[in-house]
């Protein structure tokens, strides 16, 4: 409907003309490359002695975004297979046998009917779980790794519309490896039953909307504060609620993976949450009911959190939580949140209860407190510990009751991890494991790499009085990944790799508990992403992928470090042509996103790897048309973080012209051909750049925001609301300073945009305001896309727009794209 709008709406402007559009390729070289096949991933099983080759499709068909779908309460529902819309899938396993590479084809549904989301590994690593998703429906199926057979389970529709993030997998080091992830079902512990999620039985047609109004659409708030983010995708009258109760209702049922036989559990609900205890006598359910609101996702409606035990009964009420709370900015909910079993215990829960009211302002001794409370639920929850800042995160360790608990101080961006004794009181004493700013990379001390238990639950991996910890290994030439041994009780830590010389190599996980033996993913520049186990200082290849488009490993790569004017150390990783030569100065194309940070010492961090294979993107492939790109160019903004936005303009403009400069003395930018491009975040900083500076000769800038009346509560990491600083707000939208927009400058934007506060609107009025001050413009609406793109007709397009763009301002190349229907001039 918007671009019919659209369309009318240019066709009646003066001087305007419009035509049919159609989606346009790029040079056959580049479309070649741009739909080239990701390399294939690994999904890892609990007992390490197998992995899945994961193989998917880069892009999927605009045919596939074309599917029948609602945007409901925070959703998007594919309404035939009553899934996700657009969910990534895969399209082909191979089992790989950890011992010796040796692999063997898995047995899978016909191609042309094959979708399949990630496989959950049972327990005891024998078997494998995956949906495959049709036209019709979202089927279950069980797979061997003995054989590499699969079988369906006949007569089950799953229900994936809200799924469970933590289905028993997915993490570093064990279960679910990189193709963990969401699942409507989960692993009991005796290695061949799963909790499922179903479409409930006899369900019937979905519900009419009515042809006329039974009356006006009514909301209303009864005079207390409760400052709401811009979402999209909402409930819009009493119909969406009835659609969405239809789609997101799902019966639970236990189903037998040997025999097929299915056992209903519970009346049909609509379930966030189902997790079994470790000894899978009980289940900690979350349920959303009604009543519902037009302002918030499903994850913010009222809703009950209970124990019930193996056959429905409810044992327990952890919380009821009202929805649509007023929660104070940068604040969160009272009562009880991150509920979770203990993984060590039968059947012990562990949750988080603020004491400070929820509200950051507050000043009190402890934000926080851990409470646990243990099966038979009688009595009152024990307190165990009480965080001084806001609750970040707890990690059980795998022996002796221990975890590790985050918290999190906003103003300093101060992260501290205590080790703590889950059988004591909240008068026992902390042990400080680490603290840093959360934003220095290089004194990361890296994340407890994972085990898989016999009874399916997730611990941190331990060997003895130690754990292994992983990182990307930030340092100021570059990232280099490590495995570390840290004990907890000398608190010394021991290096068991880091990736050195000319390699990436990425711990993928530690396969043995005494940490002799670790599966990586080595890349290079050159050499493309393939796994190794490494036992000691030998190294033993698993795979032997080949890069589909060699063409882009002959490109160029370089780190390049320089300073803005004010002291502040920055860099940007420069591309450039496989064919360059030293001196010559190419027009230069510089993509960015602007991030808050406290210091210069934490904003000036190297992020990202010179040594890694070029990874393919639209941007990378400009290279391959004579332009230098700088990418991940250092745009930060540096203060308080209450009030950094009010130096945001100054800021940004002097990481640009410090960002030129460097290349410029180089020798390899042309001062006078340099564009800018941002997404998102840092489409607005493309626009203000281009308002407020002379730097840049033309601007890309997809899916951004503009105008910041229009995300009155706050944007990025400002929590100023525009009632509080509306100075600032005005002063940082670009859309106010249209006027001074005189480069040209490409707006290009998803019609069904799903993130926060960047509605399309933006895009559509930006171009208004810039047509209508005499600026040079082009928008470009993506039919069906969401924030980020993700059809390959759409992707294709993106790309010739975009070069076709650079290619006209920079180099003069005066040549409309192919797909110039539909657009207007003056």
């Amino acid at each position: 409907m918007r671009s019919k709008l659209l369309l009318l709406a240019l066709a009646a402007a003066p001087f305007a003309h419009a035509a049919e559009t159609l989606y346009e390729k790029p040079n056959k070289d580049l479309v070649e490359i741009l739909n080239a096949p990701p390399p294939p991933t690994l999904s890892v099983s609990p007992t390490h002695d197998y992995a899945i080759i994961l193989e998917s499709v880069r892009h999927p068909s605009i045919e596939e975004l074309a599917q029948p779908m609602l945007r409901l309460a925070g959703t998007r529902i594919d309404i035939n297979s009553n899934g996700p819309h657009l969910l990534p899938h895969t399209v082909k396993y191979t089992l790989l046998k950890l011992s010796d590479g040796t692999q063997m084809e898995v047995a899978l549904p016909p191609a042309k009917e094959r979708k399949l989301g990630p496989p959950l590994w049972s327990p005891d690593g024998k078997t494998f779980a995956f949906t495959n998703t049709t036209n019709h429906s979202i089927d279950l199926w069980i797979g061997s790794t003995a054989t590499g057979k699969t079988h369906q389970i006949s007569g089950v529709r799953v229900n994936g519309v809200i799924n469970d993030a933590e289905g028993g997998g997915g993490g570093r080091g064990g279960g679910g490896g990189r193709g963990g992830g969401a699942h409507p079902f989960q692993w009991m512990g005796d290695n061949k039953t799963l909790m499922v999620r179903l479409v409930p039985a006899g369900r019937g047609p979905a519900p009419a909307e009515a042809t006329v109004p039974k009356g006006p659409h009514v909301q209303e708030s009864l005079g207390k504060a409760g400052p709401v983010p811009t979402y999209e995708d909402m409930l819009n009258n009493p119909h969406d609620e009835d659609l969405f109760d239809y789609y997101a209702t799902a019966q639970l049922a236990y189903v037998d993976t040997a025999t097929g036989k299915v056992t209903t559990f519970g009346k049909p609900g609509i379930f966030t949450g189902v997790h079994p205890s470790p000894d899978n006598k009980a289940f900690l359910v979350s349920r959303i009911h009604r009543p519902y609101d037009y302002l918030h996702p499903f994850a913010q409606f009222p809703t009950d959190v209970e124990v019930w035990d193996g056959t429905a009964k409810k044992l327990y009420t952890v919380a009821n939580k009202a929805g649509a709370m007023r929660v104070p900015i940068g604040g969160v909910a009272t009562g009880p949140r991150d509920y979770q079993w203990l993984p060590t215990e039968t059947a012990s829960l562990v949750w988080v209860e603020a004491m400070d009211g929820g509200n950051p302002k507050e000043k009190v001794p402890n934000r926080d407190r851990i409470v646990k409370y243990s099966y038979p639920f009688k009595g009152e929850p024990i307190e165990v510990f009480k965080t001084e800042q806001r609750f970040q995160g707890i990690q059980p360790l795998e022996k002796g009751g221990l975890a590790l608990v985050e918290d999190f101080e906003r103003m300093k961006r101060w992260v501290r991890t205590y080790e703590i004794d889950l059988s004591k009181g909240s008068d026992q004493k902390a042990k400080l494991i680490f603290e840093r700013n959360n934003q220095d990379r290089y004194k990361d001390p890296g994340t407890p790499m994972m085990k898989t238990l016999p009874n399916g639950r997730r611990v941190a991996r331990q060997d003895g009085d130690s754990i292994y910890l992983t990182s990307i290994g930030a340092t100021a030439d570059g990232d280099r990944p490590f495995v570390d041994r840290y004990n907890l009780e000398t608190g010394k830590t021991e290096r068991l790799f880091q990736s050195t010389g000319d390699y990436y190599e990425v711990p993928e996980a530690v396969l043995d508990d005494a940490g002799t033996q670790i599966l990586t993913r080595r890349e290079s520049p050159t050499e493309y992403p393939n796994y190794y186990i490494r036992t000691g200082g030998e190294l033993k290849q698993l795979t032997h992928f080949k890069d589909p488009v060699p063409q882009l490993g002959a490109i160029k790569k370089q780190l390049v470090k320089y300073k803005r004017e004010d002291g502040v150390p920055l860099s940007f990783t420069l591309y450039l042509p496989p064919n360059y030569q030293a001196g010559t100065k190419l027009p230069t194309f510089v993509w960015a996103y602007p991030y808050e940070y406290n210091d210069a010492d934490t904003a000036g961090q190297v992020t990202g790897s010179t040594k890694r294979f070029p990874e393919l993107s639209p941007h990378l492939l400009m290279v391959l048309r004579g332009y230098a790109v700088l990418e991940n160019a250092g745009m930060p903004v540096i203060g308080n973080p209450e009030t950094v936005n009010n130096t945001y303009l100054d800021q940004i403009v002097m990481d640009a012209k410090a960002c030129i400069n460097a290349a410029v003395d180089m020798g390899v930018t042309d001062r006078e051909k340099v564009a800018v491009g941002g997404h998102s975040y840092g489409a607005f900083m493309t626009a203000n750049l281009l308002a407020h500076s002379d730097l840049f000769h033309a601007g890309i800038a997809e899916s951004g925001a503009y105008n910041r009346t229009l995300t009155p509560f706050g944007f990025q990491s400002e929590q100023r609301t525009i009632w509080q600083a509306p100075d600032i707000y005005i002063k940082m939208s670009p859309f106010m300073s249209a006027d001074k927009i005189k480069a040209p400058i490409l707006l290009i934007h998803g019609e069904a945009d799903d993130n926060t506060g960047t509605f399309p609107i933006n895009s559509e009025r930006l171009y208004a305001a810039v047509r209508g001050n005499g600026g040079t413009v082009r928008l470009v609406f993506l039919p069906l896309e969401a924030h980020g793109y993700a059809a390959r007709e759409t992707i294709e397009t993106v790309l010739n727009e975009e070069l076709t763009w650079l290619d006209k301002h920079l180099k003069g190349v005066n040549a409309e794209p192919a797909t110039s229907g539909g657009t207007q001039q003056q």
